[in-house]
């Protein structure tokens, strides 16, 4: 990530006031935390989802793999070499 130094954070800081004005900034705050709480939420619900759906194929290809096999059959024959 960037090196942002104290400075910097001055200068964006009175760039804000002077676009959006100090009566409103609290305002703006709230909403940028509320929209970073949802985003991060969203990831992680995303995240759990992706993690369940996983298992499902996983478990229904173990379950495939499993059909596939027959306990009963003799196992194939041995080439000869001629």
């Amino acid at each position: 990530m960037a090196n942002i130094g104290f400075s910097e954070l001055i200068v964006i800081f009175m760039i804000l006031v002077l676009v959006f004005g100090a009566s409103r900034l609290p305002a703006l705050g709230e909403t940028v935390g509320k929209t970073v709480r949802s985003f991060r939420r969203g990831v992680a619900e995303n995240q759990d989802i992706d993690v369940t759906r996983a298992d499902k194929l996983e478990a229904d290809a173990n379950v495939s793999d499993a059909e596939l096999v027959d306990e009963n059959a003799a196992p194939p024959a041995a080439k000869r070499d001629s």
